[in-house]
């Protein structure tokens, strides 16, 4: 469904670098790392809102420059921009409008979906809060029934039992195997629950695209005494963190009895991957799982 091959775009004194990954049908994609690595700017690849300096693109198959309209009307967006559709306008008229664009546009689908997000579809778009404006976005992009959804940052600013609600959606909406959804998220605790694929970026850079439990797999937190977690051989700890009260370390998980009683070990949460990854200061050259 998504295919990045060597794909590169400078944006003023930002670079993304050497771009590949892939996501098929049916999985959800968690698009992590920390404020400003990128995410966005990939968002905008995928959408087509930038065209990438160098590489290739490729969504359902197709490339933007031979087939805009029919990759634009498979895809569904919730975007951080407050300007996407007509401030003095109501809701079920701005749907209307720009629903025409879409060929599986179903307006009784958008009032349905008004009603379950708890939106009046009479009211102006400019009278929203940002939490309500993020729920239209979602309302319509769901309406006009696609096979991709774009999604940035929108939970950040939900309440819990929306958030919820949220996860159920989009579960229910990749559960068919021929839709994806790929997610940009600091609400990492999410990712844990839904994602099946990760994607990590960092200063520009891909740092890893895998399956997740592929990633969690073969990585394990550790605490305990420091000198016990010294005792690990040379390459088996990628990041390791002293305290008055013990040591901390993400380590590559190894088969067998070779932690010992005096430590606790737990497979790693999308959160600590992170911050050990970026806390250790390997990143620059790639990958250190």
């Amino acid at each position: 469904m998504i295919k990045f091959k060597n794909v590169g775009k400078q944006i003023g004194d930002f670079a993304l670098q050497n771009l590949s990954f892939e996501l098929p049908g049916g999985y959800l994609m968690g698009l992590i790392g920390e404020n400003g690595a990128g995410k966005t700017s990939l968002l905008h690849l995928l959408l087509g809102l930038y065209q990438p300096d160098c590489g290739e693109i490729r969504l359902f198959g197709k490339r933007y420059d031979g087939a805009e309209c029919e990759i634009r009307n498979q895809i569904g967006c919730v975007l951080l921009d407050d300007g996407l559709f007509l401030a003095d306008t109501k809701l079920i008229d701005n749907a209307a409008m720009f629903g025409r664009y879409y060929s599986g546009y179903d307006g009784e689908k958008l009032l349905d979906y008004c009603v379950q997000f708890s939106l009046n579809p009479q009211s102006r778009w400019k009278t929203l809060s940002k939490g309500e404006k993020l729920k239209f976005q979602f309302a319509f992009a769901l309406a006009h029934q696609p096979k991709l959804l774009v999604l940035d940052e929108p939970t950040a600013n939900f309440d819990p039992e929306f958030r919820e609600q949220f996860d159920h959606i989009i579960t229910s909406f990749i559960s068919t195997g021929e839709r994806s959804v790929i997610l940009a998220t600091h609400q990492m605790q999410e990712l844990d629950q839904i994602a099946d694929y990760v994607m990590f970026l960092h200063r520009g850079k891909l740092v890893f695209s895998t399956e997740k439990e592929t990633l969690t797999s073969g990585l394990r937190i550790v605490k305990g005494e420091a000198c016990d977690i010294n005792r690990f051989k040379e390459g088996m700890v990628i990041c390791k963190e002293f305290k008055s009260y013990g040591a901390t370390a993400l380590v590559r998980h190894e088969a067998g009895d070779i932690y010992g009683s005096t430590l606790t070990v737990s497979i790693p949460t999308m959160e600590e991957v992170m911050y050990y990854l970026i806390k250790s200061g390997k990143l620059e050259g790639g990958c250190v799982c």
